[in-house]
């Protein structure tokens, strides 16, 4: 049993996911929170089970997000597997930016500062919400990119 429940998601974190789709004043109850644990836990191993014998059967490492977005297409998820074919996407592309900004910051700080310009990059990654700040200031030009 308890190898078995080590397998499934964290009950406080399936509770917390719950309550932010209910109204404040409803209340769960422990049933109900183990009975969406489990079948949350399964369902994210079948897909993961699915994109996995495909990888092992291309002769791949490594599962993916696209691994991930072909079993959900094809076991017949096709809206949320395209949902998460966009989520995917524009994680791919913040993550980009991100690496860009880096990158920008590095050679600046390679460079040593300048009289006329600095930049500055912020990332904050509060409750997994990660949010990014751009700062370009020169003398009389003020610019932010949230």
């Amino acid at each position: 049993m308890a190898d078995e429940h080590d397998k499934m998601l964290p009950i406080a974190n399936v509770g917390r996911i719950m309550k932010q789709i209910l109204p404040p004043t409803a209340k769960i109850s422990k049933q109900a929170k183990d009975t969406i644990q489990e079948c949350a836990s399964e369902f994210i191993s079948f897909m993961t089970g699915e994109a996995s014998e495909r990888c092992r059967k291309e002769n791949l490492k490594t599962v993916n997000g696209d691994d991930i977005c072909w079993a959900l297409a094809s076991l017949g998820f096709d809206d949320c597997s395209n949902a998460v074919v966009r989520y995917l996407n524009k994680f791919r592309e913040f993550e980009r930016e991100r690496a860009a900004a880096n990158q920008i910051n590095e050679d600046e700080a390679a460079a040593g500062p300048s009289n006329s310009s600095k930049s500055k990059y912020h990332s904050n990654n509060e409750s997994n919400n990660l949010q990014i700040q751009w700062e370009f200031t020169e003398e009389d030009d003020d610019m932010k990119l949230s």
